[in-house]
């Protein structure tokens, strides 16, 4: 089997299949992380750019130590030191990089749709590592990689997610990937962070978060961005601790065996209390390792290469 697409630009109409083909490839991957020599021939002779248009931390350097340990070629592209600020235009910058013989690109810009708009400009693979407030398709996956490497399996679990939904790229594309694997998907947070309609997603909406846990079995809580705070979508941020934090006494609501998950940065003591951000049921480190399997998957499926992905 093979992903439909030759680019990855969200979740949204991704099939179970091929969400279970990337988890599975990553699996493979997942081992070759541990090894001491952490790195295959997979993508040798391959170049990927890396074309960030906003600061990143895990993800730029996830997706560069997954291009680098598949044996690519990496380039990385600052717009502050580029001819961006000379005025070029998105897609002059793309076509001319590509000119230099680039094989995919992995895309983070502020504005919604840019991934797409690349693939009308250029031949290039394109990977969406963000666009604005409308998906980050691999964080998704690797929350899926998380919760499947840990229960074996994502359909029927109860999965909440917590915080500010509105302006979520991650709440999004974790939406239509936990939906497709048959997931239960509820989302809670103030009224003034939840999207409009949001209830046309076909999940639970709360805007009680004791009543949300209840009985749930995932907990992947959002940050909150807190300039938000700022422009009055919150009262204060001991207000939104209070009403929407994850505390260890709320933890009593979750089913035994709960997993709490956050894709950082981590506000401590705002979103998510310390003790629970560091607690044994938070798997939040181990998402960040598993977030280079699950990009070295992609990169390798949209490749078209045909070698075993763990040779």
């Amino acid at each position: 089997m093979q992903l439909r697409s030759r680019h990855l630009l969200g979740l949204e109409g991704i099939t179970a299949e091929e969400i279970t083909l990337i988890l599975d490839t990553a699996e493979s991957f997942r081992e070759i992380i541990e090894r001491p020599i952490k790195k295959v021939p997979t993508l040798r002779g391959m170049t990927v750019l890396n074309l960030f248009y906003e600061p990143s931390t895990r993800t730029r350097i996830s997706f560069e130590l997954a291009e680098k340990r598949l044996s690519a070629d990496t380039v990385n592209f600052t717009p502050s030191t580029s001819s961006v600020k000379k005025g070029e235009t998105l897609r002059d910058t793309v076509r001319n990089i590509e000119a230099m013989k680039i094989d995919m690109i992995v895309v983070r810009h502020s504005s919604i749709g840019v991934p797409y708009f690349l693939t009308q400009c250029i031949e290039s693979n394109v990977i969406n590592a963000g666009d604005g407030a409308h998906e980050h398709p691999t964080q998704a996956l690797l929350d899926l990689f998380t919760i499947r490497r840990k229960y074996k399996y994502i359909k029927d679990l109860r999965v909440v997610l917590v915080g500010d939904i509105k302006h979520s790229r991650v709440v999004r594309s974790n939406i239509w990937g936990l939906k497709a694997m048959g997931a239960s998907v509820a989302v809670c947070g103030p009224s003034t962070l939840l999207p409009f309609e949001i209830d046309k997603f076909g999940i639970d909406v709360y805007t009680d978060l004791d009543k949300a846990l209840d009985g749930a079995d995932v907990v992947n809580i959002m940050r909150i961005q807190l300039e938000r705070q700022q422009a009055g979508l919150f009262p204060s941020q001991r207000e939104y601790t209070n009403l929407f934090g994850i505390t260890t006494e709320r933890l009593a609501l979750l089913n035994k065996n709960y997993t709490i998950m956050h894709p950082g940065p981590i506000n401590r003591g705002v979103e998510i209390a310390n003790d629970v951000a560091d607690g044994d049921s938070s798997v939040i480190l181990e998402q960040v390792t598993n977030g280079q399997a699950v990009r070295m998957a992609v990169l390798y499926l949209l490749s078209g290469k045909k070698e075993e992905a763990a040779e």
